[in-house]
């Protein structure tokens, strides 16, 4: 979403290019601003070969399945976001345990740009589906259910590959 008027004092904006860019900037105070990434955090949590998704009950991609994940409050760690928003659409307190992916996309424009995927290990809590997940369940990888979100697929295809080639070694 643009600015159309400087919040420093609220004349009207225009673009300019800037720094080989355009960019909204204001004519009074000279300042020119930067359209900032919305940033979300999701954790990938596996439990006897099985990995935790929620339903959606909101738009976009409602009734379809994601990661537990959601966006990063300003001056949030996104470590600290990807563990609050799992206790808060799943029910579980998870700790994270590494860094699995980032990625970029915007699927619609209330979205995130950047995805941070952790993964996160299960260390308290009771599964239920609470705050905008209609359910919360985990599912084998070869009978995922429907996915919401190009990024959640690729994740998940992902993690398949690299369970499948986890597994192919333990033979």
């Amino acid at each position: 979403m643009a600015l159309n008027y400087c919040p420093n004092c609220g004349r009207a904006l225009e673009d300019r290019l800037a720094y080989g860019k355009m960019h909204r900037a204001c004519p009074v105070c000279d300042i020119v601003y930067f359209q900032d990434p919305k940033v979300a955090a999701a954790v990938l949590v596996e439990r006897e070969g099985k990995v935790l998704l929620v339903q959606r009950s909101i738009e976009p991609e409602r009734g379809k399945w994601s990661l537990p994940a959601g966006f990063v409050d300003a001056e949030e760690d996104p470590r600290e976001a990807a563990v609050r928003e799992c206790l808060e659409e799943t029910g579980l307190d998870v700790r994270i345990t590494g860094l699995f992916d980032v990625l970029y996309g915007r699927e619609h424009p209330r979205g995130a740009h950047i995805l941070i995927v952790y993964t996160a290990q299960i260390v308290g809590g009771e599964l239920q589906a609470r705050d905008d997940a209609d359910a919360a369940a985990f599912f084998d990888p070869a009978a995922l259910p429907p996915l919401a979100f190009t990024t959640t697929q690729a994740i998940l295809a992902r993690w398949q590959a690299r369970k499948a080639a986890t597994d192919s070694l333990r033979w």
